[in-house]
């Protein structure tokens, strides 16, 4: 390792010093290397083992790679989803003593997915509308938070499963600015331009490489971000107007918010003492209602609608084990977490948890046994739905922890042992309360 080298680093990882930096990244030894999908980029980007994590690799300038670790920085800081700057390598030369150009790591997302990967083959509607809907989410998010992006698109944007829906993460943030006193409206409208060029092209790319269903209209869905966009915002920071005697509306505007995935840190409500009319608008708002209030009850870290999924099962259980009866939340959720949700996740085998998060699991788990009694008109036990889910689900599906092929092969494993896991409905919850929801 040559003397000059230059680490900047937001973490403690020894496992930095032992990477091959005097070798150009092109051609860094195999067993360096992690086979993860990538997406489109303008540089050179590797994805590389470092320590019991992944990291991404990525070549550019001094300046540019200490100005986008700062970023990200920043915007992990306002809890932005992004990805993880890990450090800035500078000072790197071969074994000639020529220089090699700096780097920026950042942290590879676990579960996460480029646009490009999430289907092997063709992109069907109802995705390509999901990943657009998303990417308008975090550009909502970026904007009302005074970031703008200036190269929003679905290559620059990983994508992790979230309860059916998909949720955004920026990845790269070379070009972006974040500005104190917020963005104009031009500015703002200058990112919906960009994005909307942009994700036309990737579209049309797909189009032309035979991977779009034919159903899809790569304009028209490259213009559904638009309207997703404005829609969201307008709901994030209209104002409006109502009579005094409908203060009930605060309360409605409040909830809608919430179901969007959003808290209201503040409102903003001015009267006019002439007339009879109230206008209202969100001053500062942030995403994660759900998020928060499941990682407080159980500490259970998941996507926004997989929190909300978990929820409404944890009031569920809460309803049906003590009707009529006021518990503490954070009790409840204590005995929920032990005899619904963790049960459920230890009895996943080994070599299958790989294949999705513990949070998205659960979830479509609950959806598959929804599906099991509506086919076979009864209450289907939580054992016997997490035996079928296993084996006729969760085992055909790729890994999307580690290696994404484009074909996984099934893989025959022995048949699950539910007697030897507590996943009754009567060991697990107690009684028959899921038999009633």
């Amino acid at each position: 390792m040559s003397a000059s080298l230059s680490i900047t680093s937001a973490v403690t990882d020894p496992g930095l010093l032992d990477l091959p930096w005097h070798e150009p990244l092109d051609v860094w030894p195999d067993d360096a290397i992690a086979t993860l999908p990538k997406g489109i980029s303008r540089h050179l980007v590797r994805f590389v083992h470092l320590s019991d994590y992944v990291v991404a690799i990525k070549e550019t300038t001094e300046e540019m790679a200490r100005r986008e670790y700062d970023v990200l920085r920043t915007l992990q800081r306002m809890d932005i989803p992004c990805v993880e700057p890990v450090a800035v390598i500078t000072g790197r030369l071969d074994e000639k003593g020529e220089p090699l150009m700096p780097v920026l790591v950042t942290r590879h997302l676990r579960f996460s997915l480029p646009y490009r990967a999430l289907y092997s083959q063709t992109l069907r509607t109802d995705t390509a509308t999901r990943l657009v809907d998303a990417l308008a989410v975090l550009l909502v998010r970026l904007h009302i938070a005074g970031f703008f992006w200036g190269d929003v698109s679905l290559s620059n944007t990983l994508f992790r499963r979230d309860a059916g829906s998909f949720a955004a993460y920026l990845v790269d943030a070379e070009t972006g600015q974040l500005y104190s006193g917020g963005l104009s409206n031009g500015q703002r409208e200058n990112d919906l331009e960009i994005a909307r060029v942009n994700i036309a092209g990737e579209l049309l790319d797909l189009e032309a490489g035979g991977r779009l269903d034919e159903s899809i209209d790569a304009i028209e869905t490259s213009n559904g971000i638009i309207e997703s966009y404005r829609s969201l915002w307008k709901e994030l920071t209209g104002w409006e107007s109502f009579d005094k005697t409908e203060r009930w509306r605060i309360n409605q505007r409040v909830e809608r918010l919430n179901d969007l995935g959003f808290d209201i840190e503040e409102l903003a409500i001015t009267t006019d003492g002439a007339s009879t009319q109230v206008r209202i608008q969100p001053k500062v708002v942030d995403a994660g209602h759900h998020t928060r209030r499941l990682l407080r009850l159980t500490g259970i870290d998941a996507g926004e609608n997989q929190a909300r999924r978990l929820l409404n099962d944890l009031d569920a259980y809460t309803a049906s084990t003590y009707p009529g009866r006021k518990v503490d939340d954070e009790v409840v959720a204590h005995e929920w977490l032990a005899r619904v949700f963790e049960p459920v996740v230890r009895a996943i085998p080994k070599d299958l948890r790989g294949k999705l998060e513990a949070p998205e699991v659960f979830h479509q788990l609950l959806e598959h046994r929804w599906y099991l009694s509506q086919n076979e008109s009864r209450a289907i036990p939580l054992a016997e739905a997490l035996s079928s889910y296993i084996d006729t689900v969760l085992r055909h599906r790729r890994d999307e922890a580690t290696v994404i092929a484009p074909v996984t092969e099934t893989i025959s494993m022995p048949a699950l042992d539910t007697a030897a896991i507590p996943l009754s409905d009567d060991d697990v919850v107690g009684g028959s309360w899921r038999d009633k929801v």
